[in-house]
């Protein structure tokens, strides 16, 4: 059966490229869509075979142009080709930071070897990745499984458990959903942007601020509870894409930490955030009003230390508070949970990964060339060069011995963590662990700071992405050299067209990334980003979370993640049919690492859409969530990316943004919601001029 024909590489690089250049657009708007592996996944199939159908079959340079049927494995290669743009290149970020908070504008050479180093180098432990993750059986890879049955459920055309069932086609039902999306997101999207922003408690009592930061949904607690716009629930990710008991773990979390402890922290003024907004992105100085960096900055972007104690320490809103704890939790909640429920399996096949006997797949894949081990060397030099030369030519204040330090940390960690992923689907993000190391090493240092954290875990994710690709590979039976370049290749052009809109953005949009930006430019990722370089990397842990600073308290947030599996396990263990089975502490405090940027809009309906889904539809028509639930979610995701695209480029990016000026924009379903404490960021307590608050010293 074919795999690597002109026909997939064609479908997959175009999708590459498409995916890449939509996603990074989108990824600086909010609300956003992403169209993520799913869409791909699903998307490449018509066009495969619309392909087979209509293109006539003959020879280029020896090579057939139609080989016949839309093979499954040509759908896998084109796919994995499709999901390397899935996501925005984490170092973009870098590039828009350094422009936007710190005004270093360097060229597009500087921005294109930082992202390519930052999302290849990891390629080059593929190698070694694959004699421990890839050929054992007993590596499994669970996530793998469910790309498996959608492939296999595509090409067969069989549904599990009702044969061939009756109903439209799922490409007549994709169409259908994919219109009625697109053609109702001109509603909240353009048209009624209330239906969006849907926080009608507030439209009662604009100017009540307590009503307003608890059922608020820009800068509040969002117990309002429902929004029309597919793009905010799909924000954190499609709820119909995650299983049930997942989501129901990361609502409990979300209403623990966020609708319970949230409040009480912020009406006792703990870490005095009743002199901020409840939930907010940026962060603070002690007059209220947002952080202003350079305020605190050498010439060099370095920290001026006299500056900082004459001027403010930095301060966050409880949200944003919060979540740091939660990510801290997070660490040693996966690492507690998996020893206590894993240790054994983990510790038996780590043992077996290098004897046990090979499975059916390894002995039909050993047909096959393997990719050669200098590949693999080839890879790691070239992108440590562009690594060095990125931080050396220009200027960093990064030096090339914490660029080696980076790589090491990642390398190091990505055997383990990527058995821990095989096994039990869960990655250990190596981010705050890198924020702490390189703020203790480098403090004062942003741009260092953010380098180091990018080649420290997108390294090891990139690494682990690779090998899951490869792991897919290796189930659908697809020759390993076709999958290594179609990876290498997309992963070329997606990178060069993601810095490519990057810059058309950043040149053609008007308040690019200004948070009153008129059409939702407003760059909330980068945002979050920027915030992270001023308390990592400018100010540094030690002034932010050592003992006796504002945040220190938010460090215990460790020992409670540590804990807590600790007591759910020993529960579990004496009451073995309760509930506590599906109690998994590492999803609940991993589960709302979106917020910030996401907000409670993203959650709540987020929540209740997959309860509908996943739970009710999922149990009493099971037949046809089987059949169409995937393919929906790629449907209104995609409706939504192309109804956004129509709208900025025919209605809001012409003419200024003229167009319905008066007529559309300025009529009450696109002002209400804007009219309120919550959408002007309303804190409980304010200044008085000339005062501060916050400790008398720092």
């Amino acid at each position: 059966m074919p795999s690597s024909t002109i026909r997939s590489w064609t479908i997959g690089l175009i999708f590459a490229i498409v995916m890449a250049g939509l996603n990074q657009f989108f990824y600086y708007r909010f609300p956003s869509v992403t169209i993520g592996n799913l869409a791909a996944q699903l998307l490449t199939f018509p066009f495969g075979r619309a392909w087979a159908r209509f293109m006539p079959n003959v020879l280029i340079f020896g090579v057939q142009l139609n080989p016949g049927p839309f093979t499954v494995k040509e759908h896998v290669l084109a796919t994995i080709m499709a999901n390397v743009a899935s996501v925005s290149a984490y170092a973009t970020d870098i590039v828009a930071v350094q422009r936007v908070y710190y005004d270093q504008i360097y060229s597009f050479g500087y921005a294109w070897l930082i992202v390519m180093s930052t999302q290849l180098i990891g390629f080059s432990i593929g190698g070694v990745g694959r004699r421990f993750l890839v050929q054992p059986p007993s590596m499994i890879w669970p996530a793998n499984l469910v790309n498996c049955a959608l492939f296999n459920t595509l090409h067969s055309q069989q549904y599990a458990g009702i044969g061939n069932r009756g109903g439209i086609s799922r490409e007549r039902f994709f169409l259908f959903a994919f219109l009625g999306s697109a053609g109702w997101y001109f509603l909240p999207g353009y048209a009624f942007q209330a239906l969006s922003v849907f926080s009608w408690v507030c439209w009662i009592a604009p100017n009540n601020i307590k009503i307003n930061q608890l059922f608020g949904y820009s800068s509040g607690m969002g117990m309002s509870l429902i929004t029309f716009d597919w793009a905010q629930i799909a924000y954190i990710g499609s709820p119909l894409a995650t299983p049930w008991w997942a989501e129901a773990n990361v609502a409990a979390g979300f209403v623990f930490f966020f609708w319970f402890l949230t409040p009480v922290l912020y009406y006792t003024n703990t870490w005095f955030s009743a002199y901020m907004p409840i939930s907010s992105r940026g962060s603070f100085d002690n007059t209220g009003a947002a952080y202003n960096v350079s305020q605190i900055l050498n010439a060099d972007s370095t920290i001026n230390l006299q500056k900082y104690h004459n001027y403010s320490p930095l301060f966050l809103s409880t949200t944003f508070a919060i979540s740091y704890g939660l990510s801290f939790a997070s660490i040693t909640a996966t690492l507690t949970h998996t020893f206590l429920y894993f240790r054994k399996q983990i510790w038996t096949q780590s043992r077996k990964a290098m004897h046990e006997q090979p499975d059916i797949h390894a002995r039909l894949m050993s047909g096959y060339r393997q990719v050669p081990e200098w590949w693999y060397g080839c890879v790691f030099l070239s992108m440590f060069v562009f690594g060095v030369v990125s931080i050396e030519v220009w200027p960093t204040q990064f030096p090339v011995w914490a660029f080696i330090v980076a790589l090491i940390i990642a390398f190091v960690y990505v055997i383990p963590i990527g058995m821990i992923q095989a096994i039990t689907n869960q990655q250990i993000g190596l981010n705050v662990i890198t924020e702490l190391i390189i703020g203790y090493m480098l403090p004062g240092r942003p741009v260092a700071m953010m380098m180091f954290k990018t080649w420290g875990y997108i390294t090891m994710a990139q690494a682990l992405t690779f090998t899951s690709d490869f792991k897919l590979g290796h189930y659908m039976k697809i020759a390993p050299r076709p999958m290594f370049w179609g990876q290498v290749i997309a992963t070329i052009l997606a990178g060069t067209v993601q810095l490519g809109v990057q810059s058309w953005m950043f040149t053609n949009v008007e308040d690019m990334c200004s948070p009153s930006q008129k059409d939702g430019f407003i760059c909330p990722g980068t945002e979050v980003f920027g915030t992270a370089s001023i308390i990592w990397g400018v100010i540094g842990p030690g002034l932010q979370f050592s003992k006796g600073q504002v945040y220190y308290p938010l460090v215990f947030f460790f020992l409670i993640g540590a804990l807590l599996p600790m007591l759910g396990y020993l529960l579990n263990r004496k009451y073995p049919n309760s509930f506590m089975k599906y109690v998994n502490f590492p999803v609940i405090f991993s589960g709302t690492a979106f917020i910030p940027p996401a907000t409670a809009v993203n959650y709540v309906p987020w929540a209740i859409v997959g309860f509908i889904f996943q739970y009710v539809i999922r149990r009493r028509h099971f037949s046809w969530w089987t059949k169409y639930n995937y393919v929906l979610s790629a449907a209104l995701d995609s409706g939504v990316a192309i109804s956004v695209i129509i709208i900025f480029f025919c209605l809001e990016y012409p003419k200024n943004g003229s167009i319905g000026a008066e007529s559309v924009q300025k009529w009450w379903g696109n002002t209400v919601f804007q009219n309120t404490g919550d959408w002007n960021s309303v804190s409980l307590k304010t200044v008085a001029a000339g005062s501060t608050f916050g400790p008398a010293t720092w």
